[in-house]
C-alpha cells in the first residue's frame, strides 16, 4: 500500500515535471506558443520558433532538468549519511570541490572538455571525505559538520578565485560559472555529464535501502551484516559523482540540494529514502527548471543567472531550518 502511495506521488511529481518543462520551452524574451510550434514542425524545413527550442530553450531545459535531479539527490544522500538535515552539497563544501577542479582542468587543459566532469567528480569527493574525516575524527555534533563544512567551502572558494586571477585568458566566463548559469549550454556540452548522472541517481536508488538501514545507527547496521564503511563511502561517492556532473555544465548552483529533500520527504511522507529519493529526483529536475524559466522571464529582455534565483528560495530556507532547529532544541 505504501509503495503505491509512492508511485503515485512519483508520477504527480512528473506531471509537475512536465508542465514545468513545457513552460520553460514556450517562454522566454518572446512567447511561443504550443499550437503555433505543432504547426511549424508539420511543415518543411525549420522556422525561427523551431531554430529558438531546438537550439537554446531545449538544452537549457534538459541542462536544468539533469543538474536539478543529480544536486537534489545529491543533497538528500549526503544528509542522510551524516544524519543532518542542514547538509547540502553546496553548504559542505561539495560544489566548491567540484567547481575548483573543474576550474583547474579548464585552466590547466583548455581544450579538454570531455575530462570536466571527472575533474569535478574528484572535487566533489575530495570536499566531502575532507568534511567527514574531519566529522569523524573530532566526534562532531551535526552544527559542528555544517560549520567545518562552510569553512572548507569558503577555502575552496578562495582557490577559485586564486586560480581565476592566475590563468584570466583561459577563464573568461567564470562569473556565469561561479553564478550558476544554462547560458550558451549545448545538448553537446551535458556529454558525458549526463551518463555521470544517470549512473550516479541509478547507484543512489540501489543503495536507498542501505542507506535506510544505515540511519538506524552504525552498531544495529553492522549487527545486520552491513559493511558500514564500505556502504558509506559508496553513497559518498553516488553523491560525489551527482554533484560533480552538475557543477562541470551549470557551475555554483547551490541549495536545490538542500530544499528539495525537505520537500520531498513531505510529499513522500515519509524519511524513507527508499521512497524520497524517487521524488527527489523529479522534483529536483522540475525545482531548476522553474527556478531557469524565471531567471529568463522576470526581468525580460534582461537575464539573471538561474543560481541567484535558487540562493533567493534558499537562504531563507535555510535560515527557517536554523530558527527550527535552535526553537526545537530550546524546547527539548
Amino acid at each position: 500500500m505504501a509503495e503505491n502511495r509512492t508511485v503515485g506521488r512519483v508520477f504527480g511529481c512528473i506531471g509537475i515535471l512536465i508542465i514545468a518543462a513545457a513552460f520553460g520551452i514556450c517562454s522566454g524574451t518572446q512567447w511561443i506558443s504550443p499550437v503555433k510550434l505543432a504547426a511549424d514542425i508539420s511543415a518543411d524545413g525549420l522556422s525561427p520558433d523551431e531554430r529558438i527550442v531546438l537550439y537554446i530553450r531545449l538544452p537549457r531545459v534538459l541542462a536544468a532538468a539533469l543538474a536539478g535531479a543529480a544536486l537534489a539527490v545529491s543533497g538528500a544522500v549526503i544528509q542522510s549519511v551524516l544524519g543532518n538535515p542542514l547538509a547540502a552539497p553546496n553548504i559542505i563544501g561539495v560544489n566548491a570541490g567540484a567547481g575548483l577542479f573543474t576550474v583547474l582542468c579548464m585552466a590547466l587543459f583548455p581544450t579538454a572538455v570531455k575530462m570536466l566532469p571527472a575533474a569535478a567528480f574528484l572535487g566533489a569527493l575530495f570536499a566531502v571525505m575532507t568534511v567527514y574525516g574531519i566529522a569523524k575524527k573530532t566526534g562532531a555534533s551535526r552544527m559542528t559538520i555544517v560549520l567545518t563544512g562552510i569553512g572548507v567551502s569558503s577555502l575552496l572558494n578562495a582557490f577559485i578565485d586564486t586560480v581565476t586571477t592566475v590563468f584570466p585568458d583561459s577563464l573568461s566566463g567564470i562569473s556565469s560559472f561561479k553564478a550558476g548559469s544554462f547560458a550558451g549550454v549545448t545538448v553537446g556540452k551535458l556529454f558525458p555529464a549526463w551518463i555521470f548522472i544517470v549512473v550516479g541517481i541509478g547507484a543512489a536508488l540501489m543503495l536507498s535501502h542501505d542507506l535506510d538501514v544505515l540511519a538506524l545507527g552504525e552498531n544495529t547496521a553492522a549487527s545486520l551484516g552491513m559493511n558500514v564503511g564500505a556502504v558509506r563511502f559508496g553513497c559518498l561517492a553516488a553523491a560525489a559523482v551527482l554533484a560533480g556532473a552538475a557543477v562541470s555544465f551549470s557551475g555554483l548552483i547551490g541549495f536545490v540540494g538542500l530544499v528539495v529533500p525537505h520537500i520531498s520527504r513531505k510529499i513522500a511522507g515519509s524519511s524513507e529514502n527508499t521512497a524520497v529519493l524517487p521524488v527527489c529526483t523529479v522534483l529536483g529536475a522540475a525545482f531548476l527548471i522553474i527556478c531557469d524559466t524565471l531567471a529568463r522571464t522576470l526581468f525580460s529582455p534582461y537575464e539573471l543567472p538561474p543560481g541567484l534565483v535558487v540562493s533567493y528560495i534558499g537562504v531563507p530556507f535555510f535560515l527557517w531550518l536554523l530558527i527550527r532547529k535552535k526553537g526545537a532544541s530550546h524546547n527539548a
